[in-house]
């Protein structure tokens, strides 16, 4: 007999997750995004198991979940949340839920977590339990784990849920996340600028490259707890690729598709730093550091570059890659800051962070002419050179890095098919 289950999340990607994992599993899966029809639906059928999101706009889950657990005391409920938290599982439980998984997670987990739910759901007693005793048998239940995921769990989430996850989302969304990711590392690259440009005489070379480095890692932290778009992140895909999970060319178009609009993002940070008129801070200074920058960048060689490139990308996919093992968002911002300081105050390059530095000194270009400002490397400082000798080779290097430094081998270490498995298939 087939069972039914109701899944209750904002997230179109969590729903085609689940809907793929366990239709094959036996079940009839309703989806819906809205929370208001879930409790409809949960009034009008029978499920045997429904999933609730925990963080849902204008919604508190923990509300939801009470509210369904009133309404079908038969269903077996589970909690899932982006936002794990021991707290946050006991309160689930207290309010009807049968179990709790943390997002990302992987189709093994999610199964484990229902089937636990349901037999504690079969296990416990008629729901005319009163209230209080019902809730002092919840803190008899083993919340689930909130460790920080092994390496080849985070190799098998990037393949089959991230990378899928990216690949299928509307194009609309994945332009507005890629906009917001371009902005988010254009405000790191302003911070770095603005916390640096005078600071160098007074702390040294050294110390100047690791503040920069510091406060730049502000820009990966919002495009990962925030949620964004990022091309040089997104060069992971590669794993989905090799795991025959998406196709190179779908792969492909949502690269050029982020890449584009996070170009719009760190311009457009760019334009609010010149028109704000921000640049004039320090007499001035501000203007001339950012100039010196651009200037220096557009100056690489090709080789220069494209090595730079590959660099920054393997550590910039690492600290994605690190911050999907941690289950809690302090943990994250640990596992984002020291690869994301460290490709800074090392000097390599990242294509999206350059996207902001270099337009800001075309921008700044003329008024340093104007203002007869006497630096070295202004007449190269062109959209041509900036193209050619920095974009073209930095995002090549970019790719490299992220995509078989961390993305391919990664695959070869933990999901690259056996040869018996590949002689059978």
């Amino acid at each position: 007999m087939t069972k039914k289950m109701l899944i209750i999340d904002d997230e179109t990607l969590v729903l085609e997750s689940c809907r793929k994992v366990f239709e094959p599993e036996g079940y009839d899966v309703v989806c819906t995004t809205s929370p208001e029809e879930g409790m409809r639906l949960a009034s009008d059928s029978g499920f045997e198991v429904i999933l609730c999101d925990w963080k849902m706009p204008g919604f508190d889950g923990m509300n939801v979940v009470e509210e369904l657990d009133r309404r079908t005391p038969e269903s077996a409920l589970v909690m899932i949340s982006g936002y794990p938290a021991v707290e946050r599982a006991t309160e689930a439980m207290k309010r009807g839920a049968m179990d709790y998984v943390s997002k990302p997670f992987k189709p093994e987990e999610i199964v484990e977590v229902v089937n636990r739910a349901q037999k504690r759901k079969i296990s416990e007693e008629k729901k005319a339990i009163g209230k209080f005793e019902k809730i002092m048998k919840s803190w008899q239940f083993p919340l689930p784990p909130l460790e920080d995921k092994a390496p080849r769990t985070i190799a098998e989430t990037v393949a089959s849920t991230v990378g899928v996850g990216k690949a299928t989302s509307p194009w609309f969304t994945v332009f507005v996340l890629g906009i917001l990711a371009g902005s988010y590392i254009g405000f790191g690259g302003l911070l770095s600028t603005t916390v640096t440009f005078d600071l160098a005489a007074k702390a040294g070379i050294g110390l100047t490259k690791f503040m920069a480095g510091s406060v730049f890692s502000l820009g990966l932290i919002l495009v990962v707890i925030a949620g964004a778009e990022l091309f040089t992140g997104n060069n992971l895909m590669v794993s989905s690729v090799l795991t025959r999970e998406i196709t190179f060319s779908t792969m492909a178009k949502r690269w050029v598709l982020v890449y584009a609009a996070n170009f719009i993002g760190a311009i457009l940070v760019a334009s609010i730093f010149y028109f704000s008129g921000l640049w004039k801070t320090g007499n001035s200074a501000l203007a001339h550091a950012a100039i010196g920058i651009a200037a220096k960048k557009v100056s690489l060689d090709f080789s220069e570059a494209l090595v730079s490139g590959i660099g920054c990308n393997w550590l910039v996919c690492l600290a994605v890659w690190m911050a999907l093992a941690a289950r809690q968002i302090i943990s994250k911002i640990f596992a984002i800051f020291f690869p994301i300081m460290a490709f800074v105050a090392i000097g390599f390059e990242h294509c999206v962070a350059n996207m902001y530095f270099i337009p800001v000194g075309i921008f700044l270009k003329n008024w340093a002419v104007v203002g007869s400002v006497s630096m070295a490397g202004l007449d190269g400082l062109t959209w041509v050179n900036f193209v050619w000798k920095n974009l073209l080779p930095v995002t090549i290097g970019n790719i490299i890095g992220g995509a078989v430094f961390v993305g391919m081998s990664y695959w070869g270490a933990y999901l690259r098919p056996s040869p018996a498995k590949r002689s059978m298939a």
